[in-house]
């Protein structure tokens, strides 16, 4: 492969690294990795803060609060900065990651194009797939995501998500807690997590970052924080050591959300981890839990909590094995990479190489029982949108910090 100069353009709020809390930031940190390891030349536009391993192109630290003006200002100047990154440079391909990457085609005007949909397709404005500045190429992260996909994407390839399976390890002993991770906010229903613990008297630590979005603060300050308490913590936002540790350590990860997971990366890691995946039956959950063998795939709050309960009998290297077929983060970088290639230097071949990716051997295992078709995805609001109010209460993203915070989950982990 001829060596690429690429450009990835991250979400203008959220800064990368492989301590992102974000799926979509912690795939472009692998792609940025897996470009300057191949000997290519990594630009990544992203706020301050951001950890990458090629070139940094900083659009500005992400903002301690979120005003009406923010998102519009925050897009806007990524705009601007990857314009002049464009200007500047000679770039062979443009990708692009953000639910607002309809706002940054204009910069891109005569490069080509890759657009990752990383949420689900009802987030993104509908005209951005009827409207093209320039070659675009929009690309889907699983095969749920292209069900639900207008007819215009029905051509879109798929590359599923993977993770680095060196970064994780299991062990031959699991702890009684359950584990759940993510962003907090309405749709990833840790609430719902928390009523199926307290049912099950299983131990729930939730691990995650509450953005100051006016619906995430006033979440977790009346759904999230009332039902703490000493067999239900808050650890807040972990660093890649202490996730890793909690996820080998947790009877199994909990995935309750509503709205329809185009992927999960946390999945993916705990199945890595050797710690089965309880999740609630949305969107590519399904694609990713071999139900009653890596997991379990439930429809019910009474099924949730049976099924904390039974997961303690599954088998940790099952999981693991799983992780390693179908899950390696080579495999996905490899299939980008060659993407690049194909659409950036010999764009008449791009199109067989996309027809290639779909006649490769199926590399999901569909559900052994329960294996209905993924529902459509509900019309879920993107909450990243709505603009910001100060809700009074304690700092969510303190929580678990400082040596009372480590203190506090190391009881967790080693007396449960």
């Amino acid at each position: 492969m001829r060596p690429l100069t690429v450009v990835n353009v991250a979400y203008a709020l959220a800064e990368v690294g492989p301590d992102a809390v974000g799926g979509a930031e912690q795939i472009v940190s692998a792609l940025d990795r897996a470009l300057v390891a191949a000997g290519h030349r990594s630009i990544v536009v992203a706020p301050s803060g951001s950890r990458v391993a090629g070139d940094h192109v900083a659009t500005g630290p992400v903002p301690e609060q979120f005003d009406p003006g923010t998102r519009a200002e925050a897009s806007r100047r990524q705009a601007s900065v990857l314009a002049r990154v464009l200007d500047a440079e000679r770039v062979d391909l443009v990708h692009l990651h953000s639910v607002d990457l309809h706002e940054q085609l204009a910069a891109c005007a005569g490069v080509p194009v890759l657009a990752t949909l990383h949420l689900p397709i009802s987030f993104y404005p509908p005209a951005l797939f009827a409207r093209r500045a320039g070659p675009v190429t929009f690309q889907l992260v699983s095969e749920s995501q292209r069900r639900t996909a207008p007819p215009g994407l029905a051509a879109a390839p798929v590359i599923p998500n993977g993770v680095d399976l060196t970064l994780f390890r299991t062990r031959s002993r699991r702890r009684a807690f359950a584990l759940a991770l993510g962003r907090v906010c309405p749709e990833k229903r840790f609430d719902r997590a928390l009523d199926a613990a307290a049912r099950a008297g299983v131990p729930l630590v939730i691990g995650g970052r509450v953005f100051p979005f006016p619906d995430h603060l006033r979440h977790f300050h009346t759904e999230i924080a009332p039902r703490l308490g000493p067999h239900a913590r808050f650890a807040g936002p972990l660093d890649l050591r202490r996730k890793r540790r909690l996820l080998s350590a947790a009877r199994c990860l909990v995935v309750a959300s509503d709205v329809a997971e185009t992927s999960s990366l946390v999945a993916l890691e705990a199945l890595a981890s050797g710690t089965p995946v309880v999740a609630w039956r949305a969107g590519a959950l399904p694609e990713i839990v071999d139900h009653g063998r890596t997991g379990f795939v439930v429809d019910s709050q009474a099924e949730l909590s049976e099924a904390l309960l039974a997961a303690a009998e599954l088998d940790g290297a099952a999981c693991r094995r799983a992780a390693e077929l179908r899950f390696c983060a080579a495999r996905m970088t490899d299939s980008y990479l060659a993407l690049y290639d194909a659409l950036s230097g010999f764009p008449q071949l791009a199109h067989d190489y996309i027809c290639s990716m779909d006649k490769r051997p199926g590399e999901t295992a569909e559900p052994r029982s329960k294996d209905e078709p993924a529902k459509p995805a509900p019309k879920d609001h993107d909450s990243h949108g709505t603009p910001f109010e100060r809700v009074p209460g304690p700092g969510p993203n303190d929580q678990g910090k400082g040596a009372a915070g480590r203190d506090a989950l190391d009881r967790i982990e080693h007396n449960h």
